[in-house]
């Protein structure tokens, strides 16, 4: 079971759509009861970092997901502005993310011609490999919808790099901590590909 993490921010339904279409059992819920029982867990993010990161803190979110991610080790999937709360912080914000991997969060920089936010289809090109990027097509491509990037402090955090006036880590890892900055619900088969190498972790 694929427990989707409902802090108020984020698209719930699409992601719980897609997972059904592979089959794959889950199930929203922002009861801290029930997160603290889950075996997987997503947690997306539409929005702003420091109402998401607000959230997280004031329903006493932080500490539930903290034991299960680090402590027990559960598998976590941040989507979008799931995968930014992931990094130390953002420069949307004042607030320090989760701070599970070493990487900064920075808004695109000014460019004659580049529009931000980022929006619609982009190539992703593995910089290490993962088992959340296995059976990925030769030129897999996702739906993107940013106007922040992140960026990993360190090389072997990054698992996917996407060109987009700059190069960017489109994908992180860190032993069992996973980001992606598309929409893998919006990406037809190739987000039905990341979520079902998710779900078989």
């Amino acid at each position: 079971m694929i427990t989707i993490v409902d802090y108020g921010m984020g698209n719930l339904g699409s992601i719980r759509n897609m997972l059904k279409r592979i089959d794959a059992p889950c199930c929203i819920t922002g009861d801290l009861d029930s997160i603290a029982k889950a075996k997987k867990l997503i947690l997306p993010g539409v929005g702003a970092f420091d109402a998401a990161v607000t959230q997280i803190n004031d329903t006493g979110m932080r500490e539930i997901l903290n034991r299960k991610v680090i402590e027990n080790r559960v598998p976590i999937l941040g989507i979008c502005l799931g995968m930014q709360i992931l990094t130390l912080g953002s420069d949307e914000g004042e607030l320090p993310g989760l701070g599970w991997i070493s990487a900064q969060t920075k808004r695109f920089p000014v460019q004659p011609d580049l529009k931000v936010p980022h929006m619609g289809w982009n190539i992703v090109y593995p910089s290490n490999t993962s088992r959340l990027t296995e059976e990925f097509e030769r030129e897999t491509r996702f739906y993107f919808g940013h106007s922040y990037a992140v960026f990993a402090d360190k090389a072997e955090n990054s698992i996917l790099k996407t060109k987009y006036g700059v190069v960017f880590d489109s994908a992180i890892q860190r032993d069992n901590i996973y980001g992606v900055q598309f929409h893998p619900e919006k990406s037809h088969r190739f987000g039905m590909q990341i979520l079902k190498n998710f779900a078989s972790l």
